[in-house]
């Protein structure tokens, strides 16, 4: 039998919307935090905010695998959510939004929305060391906006790896 702390912490979990729509998916399998990302069109952030408020409930599991991570719901062999996430499961049903979500993420998995994106490769890195008489050093202490012998590169101009030239996403 759940403790008070726990059936609070689980109630907890479940008192909001974002969080009731990703036990929803998590009800069909694991699923990595893009797909949720994707299906609930949020945020990276927000989507990991929620579903760290899922794992400290004592309902989501995670696993990582290189970059990526993989959410679940706990072990539904345990006999006391088991009966919670049929419950929610049978809820869900009838609420179109719901329903949404999971045609949503059929078309996510179909369509492979999870997948890897090239990662830029970012310029060799250079020590800014202050010269005698270079812009900026007398008060400040931090780099000019132009010196000699420095490159500047933005991220925007970073070529990916395959060398496409195509600019780098932030993801």
């Amino acid at each position: 039998m759940a403790s008070l702390a726990e059936l609070e912490g689980y109630f907890k979990g479940l008192a909001e919307a974002t969080r009731l729509r990703i036990i929803n998916l998590l009800l069909y399998g694991e699923l990595c935090g893009c797909d949720i990302q994707y299906v609930l069109n949020l945020t990276q952030s927000n989507v990991s905010r929620h579903l760290t408020y899922l794992k400290h409930a004592g309902l989501v599991t995670d696993r990582r695998e290189g970059f990526r991570v993989f959410h679940r719901l706990t072990d539904a062999a345990n006999d006391r959510l088991r009966p919670l996430f049929e419950f929610l499961r049978s809820a869900f049903a009838t609420d179109r939004i719901f329903q949404n979500d999971l045609l949503q993420l059929r078309q996510a998995i179909e369509n492979g929305v999870c997948q890897m994106r090239p990662v830029a490769i970012l310029p060799q890195l250079v020590r800014w060391e202050p010269q005698a008489g270079s812009a900026g050093t007398a008060q400040s202490g931090s780099p000019p906006l132009r010196s000699e012998g420095h490159v500047q590169v933005s991220f925007a101009e970073a070529e990916t790896p395959a060398g496409s030239g195509k600019r780098a996403s932030k993801r």
